[in-house]
């Protein structure tokens, strides 16, 4: 099939596909819209960024405007599960792109944000509702909202709903769904045991694997740097100083760590925005805003981003360091890449990471390209600022004891001679005493240092 219309979709489907500029399918799409279309549980298994989302879209929405049955109230028609807040908007977007002409009342319920609007939006009934598990469960635990009535469940990034701690909430929400519900699990990567688990949950399902599990996608140019776990700063300012950067997702594995080289990079007049899951759902909205037009040059994030970042123009995917589960590589560089254009994925791998690269090129079954920049310094790049509560052995003022016998430093700021012959510097002391008498100020016992200046 080469052409959307080949799939038997109504015109105002593909008048918003035309819209979109789409015009012929990607292959997922090609093998899976056919037998969604005849109400087929379905497990689809494609690299990211191949276009699942309208795989599972176009035929819910077909589905939806066949049957012009209006939900109740409190009721849902079609339910799309994420695992991340970023990953839900995103498909909600989606769905109101495709659906601008088919009338069809979409919204998104997440975490990290009021519940009063999202209460609002489900009282009247939806035809698709798009939502985090977890803040789900909430509004379903308060009577917000019914599933009896549902009639399509897609659970889209399978397996890692399934297999990071999803498995409870997503058992308890699919219990209270009818048992001849159309159920769809689509994912990148399918894993043996999470892919027994989504069969006991499918009926007969249709299986459309348009690339083996855990591949990536070719247009990525992949690169490894192994370096020095402490040159790592100054490598990526380094690289990202190539007018080829024009727009780079830099993954952490923590969210202390992508604070601190957002930091970094700003020191060094990179402009650059953290986003991970101890941010306020506005301040991630706010950096997934800037990214996405260009005021921020480079995103650096946590693996919650890796599923839920949909940004087109992702020129770079920089891995500042490696992931602990090799999937996530693939969800990491798969960023770039995306609607046929081409991108590069550069990799830093330290000593104690080098296991972590061998699972990756095993999982991913290729041998990645690498460069040896170990023993060698990159240009020294700004230090970034310690921000207020961060501890430094300087900035914090009641630990003297690593800033003892360094003047300025907050330590004891006698000269040495003053210190051998057991003066005490002359000027009045802090905390409000240069009003007191010499007679009121407390006798230092002998021998006892001087109490530490503040800073």
């Amino acid at each position: 099939m080469s052409h959307f219309s080949d799939l038997g979709l109504p015109e105002v489907l593909l008048r918003a596909l035309k819209h979109e500029g789409y015009e012929i399918p990607t292959p997922i799409q090609a093998k899976s819209i056919p037998s969604l279309l005849q109400g087929r549980d379905l497990l689809g298994i494609a690299q990211t960024g191949t276009g699942k989302t309208a795989a599972f879209a176009l035929p819910i929405i077909s589905r939806l405007i066949a049957d012009r049955q209006h939900a109740g109230p409190r009721q849902v028609r079609a339910l799309i599960l994420a695992p991340t807040r970023e990953l839900a908007t995103q498909i909600a977007e989606s769905f109101k792109a495709y659906g601008r002409f088919a009338k069809i009342s979409v919204a998104v319920v997440i975490g990290g944000v009021s519940m009063g609007a999202q209460v609002q939006a489900m009282a009247g009934g939806l035809d698709v509702l798009v939502a985090t598990p977890g803040r789900l469960l909430d509004h379903m635990q308060q009577g917000k909202v019914k599933l009896d009535m549902t009639e399509i469940v897609v659970l889209d990034e399978a397996d890692h709903m399934l297999d990071l701690g999803f498995i409870v909430p997503i058992r308890q929400i699919l219990a209270k769904t009818p048992k001849n519900r159309q159920s769809l699990f689509f994912s990148a990567t399918m894993p043996k045991e999470i892919a027994g688990l989504a069969n006991d949950m499918l009926r007969d399902p249709v299986q459309v694997a348009v690339t083996p599990a855990a591949t990536t996608v070719e247009r990525i140019a992949q690169e490894v740097f192994f370096c020095d776990s402490a040159a790592k700063r100054d490598l990526l300012v380094e690289i990202l100083k190539d007018p080829k950067h024009k727009r780079t997702l830099v993954f952490t594995r923590t969210k202390r760590g992508a604070d601190k080289v957002a930091q970094h990079l700003a020191a060094n007049g990179i402009t650059a925005d953290a986003i991970h899951g101890n941010k306020s759902q506005g301040q991630r909205q706010r950096a997934l805003d800037g990214f996405k037009s260009g005021r921020t040059r480079v995103l650096v994030a946590t693996d919650i981003a890796a599923r839920g970042i949909d940004v087109d123009g992702v020129s770079h995917v920089v891995n500042y360091e490696l992931p602990e589960v090799p999937e996530a590589y693939v969800h990491r560089i798969g960023r770039t890449a995306r609607a046929g254009a081409d991108g590069a994925a550069v990799s830093f791998c330290d000593n104690s990471e080098r296991n972590l690269l061998r699972a990756i090129e095993k999982t991913t079954r290729q041998s990645i390209p690498s460069v040896d920049r170990r023993g060698s310094r990159p240009e020294a790049s700004v230090a970034a600022k310690p921000q207020p509560n961060q501890k430094t052995p300087y900035n914090d003022e009641r630990r003297g004891r690593n800033n003892r016998n360094q003047p300025g430093r907050g330590g004891d700021q006698r000269k040495p001679e003053q210190r051998k012959a057991g003066g005490h510097k002359a000027g009045p002391r802090p905390g409000g005493e240069a009003g007191r008498s010499a007679s009121a100020k407390p006798q230092q016992r002998s021998g006892q240092r001087p109490a530490a200046r503040p800073q």
